[in-house]
């Protein structure tokens, strides 16, 4: 198992925006130093807890600073955005991380980010499939362009002077272009299915109760033997909210006290559940009636915590409940203490880590004995 980072971070609303913004740059700093494999950030722009307003730009302020991570979008939020602009940004970002870069993209989640774009009422998925059809022709297409659409026209057949560059947009480093992330955010996710079909690679959210966090490998198998190509579990990516600290007692106040930052993360997004009618996301049970789901059982389902022998543990029986993955992100909360914040993540990364490797390893040799 390859160990990540994920983050949409939610702030405690009033924070300064310099010292959040710093403190998550740190966590992508610190998870390049640590060797997580890759990172991904959020963004949303009509929301002072969640306040990243551009993924890319965030991504592009570490471009220069990291080392090896490879940094991905998590996600581009495709219908509040033009088609020729993200297609633009997204090849200089690859360019600038000199092709280590992950294009993770979705119709967006935020009510209020769709509401002030204008598509609050819109087909977002239709929009969400156009545009990111119309930047993968950009990438695959030579100048002039005259792509059509239901929701953007796009052309430069009128102003292409190619002799001298102008008309022609910039494709990316990796080709035929960066590998693409959806987030699955549904139980039994159709759109996980879609997008194995069509070469593109899941990320389960770490605000999914468990079963249905395991209903995405099915649907991605299934949209895998659509067209032929091997379902395999390296490439399924599941976001888990982790504390590790030294002491047992400290991680349990830290990670689920009345100031936990992990507490204040799940009642942000339980109460904009409970507002747009999508709290089936944190139900063991489908029939389970809405205002049965608490934020106690939230916590108590969705947050692992604990010393490093005991977070390796309820990590090993998380995988058995979901079934095998490739890359568990660990998914970031605000520093409410930096230093246990820091503390964690060095933790999960040079003692949970080897501890589930080393596990797995020896499930594997039983399993090849047998």
């Amino acid at each position: 198992m390859d160990l990540g980072f994920f983050t949409m971070p939610i702030h405690p609303v009033g924070k300064d925006w310099r010292t959040s913004l710093r403190e998550d740059r740190e966590a992508f700093l610190l998870a390049d130093e640590l060797g997580f494999t890759e990172a991904y950030v959020g963004e949303h722009v009509t929301d002072t807890a969640e306040n990243i307003t551009s993924c890319t730009m965030f991504i592009a302020s570490l471009a220069s600073a990291v080392k090896q991570i490879k940094l991905g979008t998590g996600t581009v939020n495709m219908p509040n955005s033009h088609p020729a602009a993200v297609a633009a940004q997204i090849a200089m970002l690859d360019h600038l991380l000199d092709g280590r870069f992950l294009f993770g993209i979705s119709p967006g989640g935020l009510a209020s980010d769709a509401e002030v774009f204008g598509n609050l009422d819109a087909n977002r998925n239709e929009m969400f499939l156009e545009a990111i059809d119309m930047v993968l022709k950009i990438w695959a297409d030579d100048s002039p362009y005259n792509l059509k659409g239901k929701y953007w026209n796009i052309t430069t057949e009128n102003t292409s002077m190619t002799e001298i560059g102008q008309g022609i947009m910039p494709k990316p480093l990796q080709r035929p272009h960066p590998p693409i992330v959806v987030t699955a955010v549904a139980p039994f996710s159709k759109g996980v299915t879609e997008a194995a079909a069509r070469g593109w690679e899941p990320i389960s959210a770490n605000f999914l109760m468990p079963k249905w966090v395991a209903s995405h490998w099915p649907k991605y198998v299934e949209g895998c033997e659509r067209v032929g190509r091997p379902a395999l579990a390296a490439n399924w990516r599941v976001a888990k909210s982790v504390f590790v600290c030294d002491d047992l007692k400290q991680a349990e106040a830290y990670a689920k006290g009345p100031d936990s930052p992990y507490r204040f993360y799940y009642k942000q997004l339980l109460t904009k559940m409970r507002k747009h009618n999508r709290v089936e996301l944190f139900k063991k049970d489908r029939d389970m009636p809405d205002d049965a789901v608490t934020l106690d059982d939230v916590c108590d389902e969705l947050i692992i915590w604990g010393t490093p022998d005991k977070v390796a543990d309820d990590l090993l029986a998380f995988r058995e409940t979901v079934g095998d993955f490739g890359t568990m992100l660990y998914a970031g909360k605000d520093w409410a203490d930096p230093e246990r914040g820091k503390r964690s993540m060095i933790l999960a990364a040079e003692q949970v880590l080897p501890r589930v490797n080393a596990a797995i390893a020896t499930e594997t040799t039983t399993e090849k004995a047998a």
